[in-house]
């Protein structure tokens, strides 16, 4: 997910308005994976044991793919120029537009290694082997060679990290959609516009 910044008035020449497709469509289907895994998370952490594997081994798939598609992202941003910030920014607001955009790269990329490293930790990995979507199985991080003992710290580590990250993740989330609504509402500008290139006003 992109922070929340306003686009150009005019462009500046070579420059684009909105951003590309591609980066539309990952934008929204990463923003769509991610609400839909939080949601997961809630709903089989308050199952019994038993019941959570089903639902457990669905989330992990997402967070895989959200990973995937992060990299791929990170990619397309390198051959595809997102539209610069507007000259009207105030100071404060240009550093948290970018603080915020740095803050969704490091939830989009840390939550999934972190819960995959948390799970390659775990003692049930070799009966409980993570298959993604019920077709492909995914390799597990090489920490076989570790004591029993460490790879409990070493889990207990990760499921600190990854709790961590999803709180972080909620008030970035929060932060980014009143941001994105307070320049669509009240200041009736085109930040919206930039992803959602239907509501642009200019």
């Amino acid at each position: 997910m992109t922070a929340a910044a306003p686009s150009l008035g005019g462009s500046l020449p070579g420059h684009r308005s909105t951003y590309s497709a591609v980066a539309i469509v990952l934008h929204w289907l990463i923003a769509a994976l991610i609400l839909a895994n939080v949601g997961l998370a809630w709903y089989f952490t308050n199952l019994p044991k038993l019941e959570q594997f089903g639902p457990a081994g669905l989330h992990k798939s997402i967070g895989i793919t959200v990973l995937l598609l992060t990299l791929v992202r990170i990619g397309w941003r390198f051959t595809a120029r997102p539209p610069p910030l507007p000259d009207t920014l105030r100071p404060w607001e240009r550093w948290a537009a970018k603080a915020t955009h740095v803050l969704f790269y490091v939830i989009m990329l840390g939550m999934p290694l972190s819960g995959w490293a948390m799970t390659s930790a775990s003692p049930l990995i070799r009966l409980h082997p993570t298959v993604l979507y019920g077709v492909l199985q995914w390799p597990a991080l090489p920490f076989g060679h570790l004591d029993r003992d460490t790879l409990d710290g070493l889990r207990k580590l990760f499921g600190r990290t990854h709790s961590l990250l999803a709180w972080v993740a909620y008030f970035t989330i929060a932060i980014h959609v009143l941001a994105a609504l307070k320049h669509q509402v009240i200041d009736r500008d085109d930040v919206m516009g930039r992803m959602l290139p239907l509501l642009r006003r200019k």
